[in-house]
């Protein structure tokens, strides 16, 4: 599965942000595609939109949307010939997600709270978009007071960022699993003598406890048919 991260942000390089989520998003599945002022190439991006299979739009919620360049990049590479699925059809079946990083509180947006609307309110405009275009439709990655977080919280959201753009079945507590027990495998391929059996010994272990919980799971499953 490749992914292509589209990023609209008009201070690039001096956002602290994107410079983190820049640097948690390398992969060799994943490309950063950030905008600039420079005219677009629409065939260029055209032809990376054909061949990513999850594209993620990224950007800083400003007064409610994204920032103007991406809204130019939609109305000029989304063209009817190549968008439409009765004409180009050329992202149908792909995925599409947003990653929002946030100034405030994720909690303040939401009925009753300072902003009042939620951010799936908010965000209508592009599932509208993902739905007419044939594509499906991710949850959204919200990143929010970056500059407040704990290093162990950036951790956090370093290992949640880089599942957000690789793991492919989000949402699917076994999907999550099979991501992390992937990682640490490949993480494992690096060590040595005691630290490598270490390691080894903890993939074990999760594997095993994921078993477990799909028995669980399958019980559960079969006590509420029962009931019904």
């Amino acid at each position: 599965m490749k992914t292509l991260i589209i990023v609209a942000h008009p201070n690039l390089d001096e956002s602290s942000t994107q410079q983190f989520l820049q640097a948690a998003s390398i992969d060799s599945k994943v490309q950063w595609h950030a905008l600039d002022n420079r005219p677009l190439n629409v065939a260029g991006e055209q032809r990376l939109l054909r061949q990513a299979d999850r594209i993620i739009f990224q950007f800083p919620l400003y007064w409610y949307s994204a920032p103007a360049s991406l809204k130019n990049w939609e109305d000029t590479v989304l063209t009817r010939a190549f968008a439409y699925p009765a004409t180009g059809g050329s992202l149908i079946g792909k995925q599409l997600g947003l990653v929002i990083s946030l100034g405030q509180p994720a909690a303040h947006y939401a009925a009753g709270a300072p902003e009042q609307f939620s951010l799936s309110q908010l965000t209508v405009p592009y599932q509208a978009l993902a739905q007419r275009l044939q594509m499906t439709w991710l949850p959204s990655f919200i990143v929010d007071q970056f500059g407040y977080q704990s290093e162990t919280q950036k951790m956090q959201l370093l290992v949640d960022y880089q599942r957000y753009l690789t793991q492919p079945s989000l949402g699917h507590f076994d999907g999550e699993v099979d991501w992390i027990v992937t990682k640490l495998a490949a993480i494992n391929t690096h060590q040595h003598g005691p630290e490598q059996q270490k390691l080894a010994l903890i993939i074990d272990q999760i594997k095993q406890n994921e078993a477990t919980l799909e028995d669980l799971q399958d019980t559960l499953t079969m006590l509420k048919e029962g009931e019904d």
